[in-house]
């Protein structure tokens, strides 16, 4: 598949992702807005930061890895080992599950039950809404590298949309369920994701008349399952070893994308209150990252990935397929400054009317504005990390890998330094201490960009 046919496709992914992104997150959005009339800060702050961290870091360390390792592959591998390689997720994920639910329920803090109910039943479901996601992983990884275009954005749109719906109806019919509303909403999104996976590759296996079929390295669908391929190698183990680097290079950056949601978490600085008002600004702050950002850095990724070989530097690889790289980096890059400064502008203007139109007072009065003006400047910088990153990790050997897992090291050093700054800063300039947490979570998730570009092979 030439580099021009690659960018097409990745292009028709993002902007399908895009349009589809902007109506779900519509409805999503006005559903949200209407729920939150009808919770306590308490339970928003339980929810949305520490039963939702728990949910992604069991993702993040389970499955991250995996996909960007198993995306890398060239298109004459071993598929099946390459599924084999997938399926080891599941347990993995298990392994998290069970281990960050002890800590949750026996080491955290646990909220007062009159407050917030039922929040030991609620770990329990979130972990089993993560394994269950896990089980679509290898569906994901084959749809994703055969650029099967609408897919994804369906079963996620599909997903997101029929949990806000439950979760609404819940919340209207049941409100002294509690936690056993949002998790039971999460285990129905799970489940309902991946069976948007298996149905679809279950009716594309069974039509051989399809072109898309005919593309896949599967013919059934038990090919997709583990098995002892011919060669007697269970896995690719060159695979694998990438896997490892890439281990180590999320496992870092778990931690500094979700670090101040850690610290609220593991150091009690926030009551599950002023968690709640943080997180409903976040994600209101963020939805443009979201929005945007996500499906162009994901999209694109695969780009980069099958376009640049990945243990090559620039002197060897294919001039053509370099030079078309290097001008679809350039056109990210200009499309982030673009989308980031525009929204800087009109943010700070109008934050505070966001924020009464979404929450009415709770969120309009206090820090909420304050917090949200400041996202504003935080989306253009996490605009730039996006599209850098993306480049860099599709690019990198595994040598390279390693040295950018050090070099982050480095840089977590320098970044404890810089927090501790920053929040003598944030205490002289009399911010809240939601701001603060804001600052430093800005300063975590823009790091990994400087150490990574730093030891790209093509920069």
């Amino acid at each position: 598949m030439g580099s021009q046919e690659v960018l097409g496709q990745a292009a028709r992914l993002a902007s399908s992702g895009l349009l589809m992104q902007v109506l779900f997150r519509l409805i999503t959005f006005v559903l949200n807005a209407f729920i939150l009339r009808f919770l306590s800060k308490e339970i928003v702050g339980i929810v949305n930061v520490r039963l939702t961290l728990l949910y992604s870091t069991t993702i993040f360390l389970a499955r991250e890895a995996f996909r960007r390792a198993c995306l890398s592959g060239g298109a004459q591998r071993d598929w099946s080992q390459t599924l084999n390689l997938l399926w080891l997720t599941v347990p993995l994920g298990v392994f998290w599950s069970l281990f960050l639910g002890w800590v949750w329920l026996h080491l955290l803090e646990v909220p007062d039950p009159n407050v917030v109910p039922y929040y030991g039943a609620g770990v329990v479901l979130f972990g089993l809404a993560a394994v269950v996601e896990l089980l679509g992983e290898p569906f994901w990884v084959l749809a994703q590298a055969h650029m099967f275009v609408k897919l994804k954005v369906i079963a996620e749109s599909l997903s997101v949309i029929l949990k806000s719906v439950l979760t609404a109806c819940l919340v209207l019919c049941s409100p002294h369920w509690g936690l056993y509303i949002f998790s039971l909403a999460q285990l129905f999104y799970t489940t309902v994701l991946v069976l948007c996976y298996v149905i679809y590759f279950m009716k594309l296996l069974g039509s051989p008349e399809s072109t898309k079929q005919q593309t896949l390295p599967v013919s059934r669908m038990t090919d997709l399952l583990p098995s002892i391929t011919g060669s007697g190698a269970f896995v690719n183990w060159k695979e694998a070893k990438l896997t490892l680097s890439f281990f180590k290079q999320s496992f870092l950056k778990q931690i500094l994308t979700e670090g101040e949601r850690y610290v609220m978490t593991f150091l009690n600085v926030l009551n599950f209150g002023d968690q709640g008002i943080y997180d409903i600004v976040n994600n209101l702050g963020s939805l443009v990252a979201r929005l945007i950002f996500q499906p162009i850095e994901e999209s694109f990724y695969v780009f980069f990935a099958k376009v640049l070989e990945r243990e090559k530097g620039a002197t060897l690889q294919k001039q053509e397929d370099l030079a078309v790289a290097a001008i679809v980096l350039e056109s990210l890059l200009r499309l982030a400054l673009l989308a980031g400064l525009t929204i800087t502008v009109f943010g700070f203007a109008y934050s505070q009317l966001a924020l009464d139109i979404y929450g009415g007072a709770m969120l309009s009065t206090g820090s909420g504005p304050v917090l949200l003006r400041s996202y504003c400047v935080y989306v253009l910088l996490l605009a730039i990390n996006g599209v850098t990153e993306c480049f860099t990790f599709a690019a990198m050997s595994k040598e390279e890998l390693d040295r950018a897992v050090e070099a982050t090291l480095c840089g977590c050093a320098l970044l404890y330094l810089t927090n501790s700054h920053c929040k003598m800063l944030a205490l002289l300039l009399q911010w809240t201490s939601l701001t603060s947490h804001l600052l430093i979570g800005t300063i975590s998730r823009c790091w990994p960009c400087r150490p990574l570009s730093w030891c790209s092979p093509v920069s």
